[in-house]
């Protein structure tokens, strides 16, 4: 009989090779770190997560942003979010420039086939979608989540529509299952080359959709609606996992499959949380730390715990050294390497510093919602100092007591915030239209910008910054809530400035053959109508859905 690589019998099993083996990244979307049974949560059930969690070694100092897309660009990249243009989750600040090495890519140059399925939230747009930035095949929702103002109208989690490379896809089923049942297809079907598949879920953020059968058993044991929804999300999330865990089982491939399961940031409400101090959007360790289990049969340890500080910008260095695959000098990782504790639990990493921060709008303030976090250590704004090891919980500030020390860490963070300002100076990317990659293009809320009214409400009112790829004749269609009266909507690119009334019952409108030249302009449009006031007519400013912007192929 045959023998793998790790001297057990391979039944017949197909690419076995431990210089590549296969890699699943999962990763959750809002779940906290007290969300898991294997964390002491004594009412939610995750048989499956909770076995791979056993079979696992544990990074259990592991540590997200404090908000989505932030620590997905960390996780893509391997870098601090700030260097890679992300600095919020919407309002056109969560793109990534397009000149960001990814995960992805890097794992290409090693010969994986590379597939994300689910959330990517680091742009919508040419050149900044996930099959710009190296994924051969995916299959995800547009914007930061299903239903959002970036994603398909009228989208929910069940049957949603999904961009399968690039093309809206109607699907049939529930959102979770079809990410792990398309992953599990595109890893079934990599053959002899090593794949790496992403699913990247939006469970188990809001809008909290999932089947009345897995809420009930939460209901009946007296939870509000809300965390009763948030674990039947999450147990619909474990129940995937244990399906795909006994395909790899089936296809003999598991042994030589490392598995990740992560989620992005803490978790958003209020439940049970490990004992940990805030959550969502904080930069406590209830908003930040996040499960990281790591599994690869007879090579990583199984049902152990690691307790050296580790962030998701670790992770692109920690693949690429154990594949072989190699990064470019002239890029400046943020991360390290965390093969030398995965693979060697007597290894230690040097002593090191970890910097958080986010906060929303254009641009990060100088010790707003920021950390340095050390293995014994955590500063706070530059104010609140906690020793961890001790005070997991955050409950007793000592800065009074180690002045020299929090000197220490607010001069390493302002070195830190200075170098992150340089590296773009928090400028977000442009997105491109009239390129044939994607044309039309589908401009959203998702993406405009603004400063004081670009929200995603029907009043906020925004503009997108865009660079045109290809000169020519443009046509323009707008859409917007159904008006009820005569209203008048504009649409302005840099200095064309146009207009048209129109009569109520309208929820789209078409402006023709705008001539735009290669460079950068400002898409802008919106509504105004005159509506009755307690003297005198007012006049109402509202912003557009949507605008399609469509190059004219001739």
């Amino acid at each position: 009989m045959t023998q793998n690589a790790s001297g057990s019998p391979d039944g017949g099993a197909g690419r076995i090779d431990r210089s590549r083996p296969n890699i699943i990244l999962i990763i959750a979307d809002d779940l906290g770190y007290g969300d898991l049974g294997c964390h002491g949560n004594s009412v939610v059930e995750t048989p499956h997560i909770d076995r791979l969690y056993n079979q696992s070694t544990r990074l259990t100092r592991f540590y997200g942003g404090p908000m989505c897309s932030p620590s997905r660009a960390s996780l893509m990249t391997g870098r601090y979010h700030y260097r890679t243009g992300v600095v919020d989750t919407y309002i056109g600040r969560s793109m990534m420039y397009p000149d960001e090495t990814t995960l992805a890519q890097v794992l290409s140059t090693q010969g994986y086939r590379t597939g994300i399925f689910g959330k990517w939230h680091l742009g919508d747009n040419f050149p900044m979608r996930p099959q710009d930035q190296g994924f051969d095949e995916t299959l995800v929702h547009r914007g930061g989540g299903i239903g959002q103002p970036g994603d398909t109208p009228g989208n929910t989690y069940f049957d949603p529509t999904l961009q399968r490379n690039g093309t809206a896809e109607q699907q049939n089923g529930y959102c979770t299952d079809i990410f792990t049942e398309s992953a599990t297809d595109f890893i079934s079907e990599s053959d002899e080359q090593p794949a790496f598949a992403c699913i990247a879920t939006n469970a188990p953020h809001t809008p909290l959709q999932v089947e009345d059968r897995y809420i009930e058993p939460y209901r009946e044991r007296g939870l509000n609606e809300q965390t009763a929804r948030v674990y039947a999300m999450v147990s619909n999330l474990d129940e995937n996992l244990g399906k795909l865990l006994s395909a790899l089982e089936r296809q003999k491939i598991s042994d030589n499959t490392i598995v990740i399961f992560t989620s992005d940031h803490g978790m958003a409400g209020d439940r049970y949380n490990a004992g940990l101090r805030g959550s969502k959007g904080d930069v406590y360790e209830g908003g930040i730390r996040v499960p990281f289990f790591i599994r690869w049969p007879n090579q990583i340890e199984a049902d152990r715990e690691e307790d050296q500080i580790a962030h998701f910008i670790d992770v692109l260095p920690t693949l690429a050294d154990i594949t072989g695959a190699s990064v470019s000098p002239d890029i400046p990782l943020d991360g390290t390497s965390l093969r030398p504790i995965l693979l060697d639990e007597q290894n230690h990493l040097q002593e090191r510093e970890l910097f958080l921060q986010m906060h929303r709008g254009d641009e990060p303030t100088l010790y707003e919602n920021c950390a340095v976090v050390t293995q014994q250590y955590k500063l706070i704004n530059g104010r609140k100092l906690f020793n961890l090891q001790r005070d997991s919980g955050e409950q007793t500030n000592i800065a009074t007591q180690n002045a020299p020390l929090v000197s220490t860490l607010r001069d390493s963070y302002e070195s830190w915030f200075d170098e992150m300002e340089d590296a773009r100076d928090f400028e977000p990317p442009k997105i491109v239209v009239g390129a044939p990659e994607e044309n039309p293009t589908l401009l959203t809320r998702q993406d405009w910008l603004g400063p004081d009214r670009s929200g995603w409400s029907d009043e906020d009112v925004g503009y997108w910054d865009v660079k045109i790829s290809h000169p020519g004749k443009y046509d323009v269609t707008v859409e917007f809530t159904e008006i009820n009266a005569i209203s008048d909507i504009a649409v302005r690119i840099g200095d064309d400035h146009r207009s048209k009334s129109i009569a109520g019952g309208r929820s789209s409108c078409t402006f023709e053959s705008f001539d735009l030249t290669e460079g950068t302009e400002k898409f802008e449009a919106w509504l105004t109508t005159e509506v009755p006031g307690k003297y005198e007519p007012k006049v109402e400013k509202t912003g557009v859905k949507y605008m399609h912007v469509v190059r004219d192929s001739e």
